[in-house]
């Protein structure tokens, strides 16, 4: 018997990082030593007071039963006490702020609230693969905004054609930015919010890196420029923060028309996140700081060691303020980021990212994930001397 897959589900590409990990578990399993340096996954783990928690309150069986859907009333006020302390925001904790099950997850739904079949979401290329695969899912056509290097990464918007706008509905913006690592000043996010005004838009801000951050640089909040709680909705994570990827946790602020129609999409196809697991978000972000000093001081010496390596062996590469990523433009002979990344695999046992998985306008890169030790990467760039 033949079961046909739906047209919306045929119109996604594969997920690059289920490729990704196919490639990885192939070399492996033929006894290559390989160095992940592919998938944003934190090599470091979660911190102690936060698994503490969770075993805490795992034993409480009161946590046991159906979370509720708008999720725990005390993650919620730590939440908007977090976005208080951290960025100046003030949210109401009973309508402006919803708990995720990862930020992943939100990004993915939200169009399914506000996008009908023949509309559109503006969506940065190249980009985190949900906004173009939640705007297909829910019958929306993705408008591709090309990140170009000239303009530091940022989105023209007075390129996107006028029949675009006229169907949009949703723009995805993603300061510190995935895949290319760049940052954006407060006055882009004021653009952003006197644009989307203009054109009746939802600002989806993707801030998942908004706190792995070097140089003294401290990533905004687009929620704190004039019209941002108007016009949006900004999706944080735990992952990144916390390395708390495989707990899948994170939030959704903002203007409390966008979280309502977000949590009316979620209360239809899950029961919300396990109520011991919000409680260890709770302590997540009681501990963020402390957290976070220690791990953007390791991430910053791979950075360097990466950057240093890589420019000492020819290439062209500015550090960057925020992420855990390195974006580099390839080596000037090799044009074709896939098979420079199959290249590079085959011949010195590494896993990079190829720019164009992120979009059409990711051609020509490679994304290098800072999620190995130093030393690791180190022997990464000896390896690549060998073959580039």
């Amino acid at each position: 018997m033949e079961f046909k897959l739906s047209d919306r589900l045929n119109l996604l590409p594969p997920y690059l990082f289920v490729e990704i990990d196919k490639a990885k578990r192939i070399a492996t399993a033929e006894g290559h030593d390989i160095i992940d340096l592919g998938i944003g996954d934190p090599d470091e783990p979660t911190p102690r007071e936060i698994v503490d928690s969770l075993y805490k309150a795992a034993q409480d069986s009161k946590n046991h039963h159906y979370p509720l859907d708008q999720g725990s009333s005390i993650f919620r006020e730590r939440i908007a006490g977090w976005y208080r302390e951290r960025f100046g925001v003030i949210l109401d904790p009973e309508k402006e702020i919803l708990p995720l099950i990862g930020s992943k997850e939100g990004i993915s739904h939200l169009p399914l609230a506000f996008i009908n079949p023949g509309d559109v979401s503006l969506v940065p290329d190249p980009c985190y693969p949900p906004y173009k695969g939640g705007t297909i899912l829910a019958g929306g056509t993705p408008y591709l905004m090309p990140l170009i290097e000239e303009n530091n990464f940022l989105p023209d918007l007075k390129r996107i054609e006028k029949q675009a706008l006229k169907k949009a509905k949703i723009i995805y913006i993603n300061y510190p930015n995935n895949p290319t690592a760049s940052v954006c000043e407060k006055g882009f996010f004021e653009d952003v919010a006197i644009f989307a005004k203009k054109y009746n838009l939802i600002v989806a801000s993707d801030a998942a890196y908004s706190e792995v951050s070097f140089d003294n640089y401290r990533p905004a909040s687009f929620l704190k420029v004039e019209g941002g709680k108007e016009m949006g909705a900004e999706f944080h994570s735990l992952s990144k923060t916390c390395n708390m990827t495989g707990w899948r946790v994170g939030f959704a602020c903002g203007n409390e028309k966008i979280i309502a129609g977000l949590a009316k999409v979620k209360s239809n196809i899950d029961s919300g996140v396990f109520n011991a697991v919000q409680m260890a978000g709770v302590t997540a972000l009681d501990i963020a700081d402390k957290h976070l000093g220690r791990m953007n001081k390791v991430y910053q010496e791979r950075r360097d060691a990466l950057v240093d390596g890589l420019n000492k062996l020819g290439w062209v590469i500015t550090k960057p303020k925020a992420t855990f990523y390195v974006w580099a433009r390839l080596p000037k002979k090799h044009k074709s980021s896939i098979d420079f990344a199959g290249m590079v695999l085959d011949k010195a046992d590494i896993i990079i990212t190829p720019g164009v998985g992120f979009g059409e306008s990711g051609e020509g890169y490679v994304r290098f994930a800072l999620t190995v030790s130093k030393e690791r990467i180190i022997e990464a760039v000896n390896r690549l001397k060998k073959v580039i």
